[in-house]
């Protein structure tokens, strides 16, 4: 190894190739991940991390299967963040102002502080749509909010108890269903799917290796 670093996990140090994701560099050093790596070699969000550089006082928030070690790196994981989930039947419940105040009243504790969106793992200003979620602009908050991998790293830092992710949903399921034009094209390829058009495709798609299956998905056409 010609370029290695060091790095704390939970106190420990490890010296690691400095190639290595957090996620990749914890199993190096010997951790063996069984919570907090839901993808392992995509994107779901179930590995939020925390981490500060030595002589930096500044505190990081992270995905650790998408951000890579440095040195002087002190991590620390957090497999679960308990998000508060309401319960909704959401065929009996419409998409208004009052919804949001009966199911996530705590949205409008919100200080400001803006902490939210700096530890955003996605990049994405989560203070913004918590304001459209409190207005009422539910289209505006499920565009806003659309890329959320549901990490709970927002809510680990605001001072509100606000679970940013679980209202962001509640927009988005609500957008989907009330909001948003239906797709004709959606809707006649789930009815070709009910109907078996792809049966011999999908099985002829489960009989090959993974290779084979990554190569088809890498080349495939994408559409416009």
């Amino acid at each position: 190894m010609e370029n290695t670093v060091n790095v704390y996990f939970f106190g420990k140090r490890y010296t690691v190739p400095d190639d290595l994701t957090i996620m990749r560099a914890m199993e190096y050093a010997g951790y063996r991940l069984v919570r907090g790596c839901g993808c392992r070699n995509g994107f779901c969000g179930a590995c939020a991390t925390i981490y500060r550089i030595k002589g930096d006082r500044t505190l990081h928030t992270c995905l650790a299967c998408q951000t890579k070690v440095e040195n002087d790196m002190y991590v620390a994981t957090l497999p679960f963040f308990p998000l508060v989930k309401q319960v909704y039947d959401i065929e009996k419940i419409k998409p208004t102002q009052q919804i949001m105040m009966q199911l996530y009243p705590e949205i409008y504790a919100c200080v400001g502080c803006n902490a939210c969106t700096k530890s955003c793992t996605q990049k994405l200003n989560v203070m913004q749509y918590i304001a459209y979620a409190q207005r009422g602009e539910l289209d505006k908050c499920a565009e806003e909010s659309f890329d959320c991998v549901m990490c709970g790293v927002c809510s680990s830092r605001c001072p509100a108890g606000i679970s940013h992710p679980q209202v962001a949903m509640l927009a988005r399921r609500l957008n989907g269903k009330y909001l948003a034009p239906k797709s004709a094209h959606l809707e006649e390829r789930v009815r070709e799917i009910n109907d078996g058009s792809f049966k011999e495709l999908i099985e002829a798609l489960m009989d090959k290796p993974v290779d084979e299956l990554k190569e088809l998905y890498n080349n495939r056409d994408i559409e416009k």
